[in-house]
């Protein structure tokens, strides 16, 4: 059996005595990274396989972005990075290196709501609140790249947030009446 060139096996770097990416006494190795979160510079320390989920809830005390199914299907972890939504559980920490950052957190100027967070409470679209982070996240991608979006892009644009509590109207409403005033400003 014939192997490329620099390839190894997983027995072979786990059977040395000090595997690569390993420091001496068999922990992972560090990453530094530095990233904007929220508005923030950070320069941090995180391991390589942590994601971004993990690093916002553990390590830097911000819940609001949720764990969910942590494999990227429910939403609840949605997260603006450089402006795109992401979900923050299918990003390593390592990948945001030199990335600006925006969870729920970040929304609110002080104590003045942002105005998605304003309409969402007046359409009673926050009923448990478990995916209410991730539906903002989505719906300020959406309205900062799409200046007049219809109901179906709306809809499209929070589809991969899943929310077993509201059945959409009311957050596709609270989105749509943010964007008309968006269009009267």
């Amino acid at each position: 059996m014939t192997r490329a060139v620099g390839v190894r096996t997983i027995f072979e770097m786990c059977s040395s005595k000090n595997p690569e990416g390993y420091s001496e006494d068999g922990f992972m190795k560090l990453v530094l990274i530095r990233t904007t979160i929220n508005g923030r510079q950070y320069d941090l320390e995180v391991r390589p396989n942590m994601t971004l989920l993990d690093l916002l809830r553990d390590e830097l005390g911000l819940p609001g972005t949720k764990r969910g199914c942590e494999v990227g299907e429910c939403g609840a972890c949605t997260v603006l990075m450089n402006g795109q939504a992401v979900n923050s559980c299918l990003v390593l920490a390592p990948q945001i290196d030199n990335e600006e950052i925006l969870t729920v957190e970040g929304l609110a100027e002080g104590e003045k709501l942002h105005p998605l967070q304003e309409s969402f409470l007046d359409h009673d679209a926050v009923h448990c609140g478990f995916c209410t982070p991730g539906m903002l996240m989505s719906a300020k991608d959406l309205l900062d790249h799409a200046p007049d979006p219809s109901e179906n892009e709306i809809r499209t644009a929070i589809s991969g947030n899943l929310c077993r509590c509201t059945g959409y109207q009311q957050i596709v409403d609270a989105i749509k009446e943010v964007e008309g005033e968006k269009r009267k400003t």
